[in-house]
């Protein structure tokens, strides 16, 4: 055979090479690298989507942080009143209590004087009666003369 014979042998077993792949072999791997390049494309547009949702999700988070944060200082505000007022009304509190034990203080020291005081009167109109009794060396009847010793308590 010739080379020309050959050549054109080989060119016809290239030709049906060629068409029997693009025939039978190209299709699927045609198929197979749409549907990769398909799946790609869907996994980046999910990775995509994705990143969208979760900057989207980060803004909700700031929103209800910052948000929660005002609440809290406002609570916090709401306390720090609370307790001030809540001193303030025990000082109140305090101050008019003590005020009351000063005056019924006062006032029991004034009831004792007074009970010293008439205590003290009917010591001394004894002490009179007595010293009369011992000028006079007699006995001196307090009920007759209760009108006397009422008015030395009242003198003294």
């Amino acid at each position: 055979m010739s080379i020309t014979g050959t050549l054109i042998i080989q060119m016809i077993v290239f030709l049906i090479l060629v068409g029997f792949t693009m025939k039978f072999v190209w299709p699927p791997i045609a198929t197979a690298l749409d549907e990769r390049a398909k799946k790609i494309a869907e996994g980046l547009a999910a990775a995509d989507k994705a990143k969208a949702d979760l900057a989207a999700a980060d803004r909700r988070v700031e929103q209800e942080l910052a948000k929660t944060r005002n609440e809290t200082a406002g609570l916090l505000a709401d306390a720090e009143r609370r307790a001030q007022a809540i001193v303030e009304e025990a000082k109140t509190r305090a101050t008019e209590e003590g005020s009351k034990i000063i005056a019924a203080a006062r006032a029991e020291a004034e009831q004792q004087t007074v009970k010293a005081r008439e205590a003290l009167r009917e010591q001394v109109a004894a002490l009179a009666v007595k010293g009369a009794e011992q000028i006079l060396r007699k006995e001196v009847n307090a009920g007759v003369h209760a009108e006397l010793l009422n008015r030395l308590k009242t003198e003294l």
